[in-house]
């Protein structure tokens, strides 16, 4: 098959679904990953209009046997791994002191381990085309989030493990990217996860208000075809991993008032 393939884990909806799309239009044979197949065949029909070699395979990235058969189904259809984009991942919201310890494993069995198992069963198949792993991640990869920290502790695992296979494969030509998009447009504010582990319902911030997840897709690509290492969208984001390096106390505080202005907040 001459289409390079890419595969997108958290594709049904905000930036992976977005990235499904950016990816067919560009001439991508195109694998979506989720947990909802009613919401993966609905996509399907949509995207197949315009792009036939768009494929889905019911995904828990959480997972590793799932992990592993997406990669197997993913072989078994195109013969190829071109890319890969990290992208499935949950929230939370809530104090560390208030916190069950399992919303941390949750977080952590899909943003990290996830990321983990994807990268380990897809990694041999991609070092043969010298392709890319890319991770969604997050500002809270490189800041503790005040009230996020299962997230931050999940974003800061994920970039320490991808930016060690990168220099691991330094040789065989591997790309990797990590990419932090700021405040995007999704419903992963609505199924973070509360103090005991439920989720929360509905989202803290004017969701109109954020970042499109199409213009992330655009980014992601367009930092795909540069193979860049690190992308961070927005001028705040930029600012704040910038000054945290020089005036950290500083960026502590602004985190913090940052966070507690959120409707609801938990912070005091």
């Amino acid at each position: 098959m001459d289409k390079k393939v890419v595969i997108i884990t958290g594709a049904s909806s905000g930036i992976g679904l977005a990235c499904a799309k950016e990816f067919s239009m560009q001439g991508y044979a195109v694998v979506l990953a989720a947990r909802s197949l009613n919401k993966l065949e609905n996509i399907q029909s949509e995207i197949i209009a315009y792009n036939p070699d768009a494929f889905i395979v019911k995904a828990d990235v959480s997972i590793e046997q799932d992990c592993r058969v997406l990669m197997d189904e993913t072989m078994k259809r195109f013969g190829r791994i071109d890319i890969l984009i990290n992208n499935a991942g949950i929230s939370m919201r809530a104090l560390f002191k208030d916190l069950d310890l399992s919303v941390i494993h949750s977080l952590m069995n899909t943003n990290f381990w996830g990321t983990v198992y994807c990268t380990k069963h897809a990694l041999p198949h991609i070092l043969k085309q010298k392709g890319s792993i890319v991770g969604v991640s997050s500002i809270a990869g490189y800041m503790g989030l005040p009230g996020r920290t299962g997230y931050s502790a999940s974003k800061y695992a994920m970039h320490g493990f991808l930016e060690t296979v990168r220099i691991e494969h330094l040789k065989q030509k591997l790309h990797v990217m990590i990419v932090a998009p700021g405040f995007t447009s999704s419903n992963i504010r609505k199924t973070a996860l509360s103090a005991d582990g439920t989720i929360q319902g509905e989202t803290p911030r004017d969701e109109n208000k954020m970042m499109p997840p199409e213009l992330v897709a655009k980014v992601i690509y367009k930092g795909i075809r540069k193979r860049k290492r690190q992308i961070i969208l927005t001028i705040k984001g930029k600012l704040a991993v910038s000054l945290k390096r020089i005036f950290p106390a500083l960026v502590d505080f602004s985190s913090y008032r940052e966070m507690k202005k959120e409707p609801n907040s938990p912070l005091v």
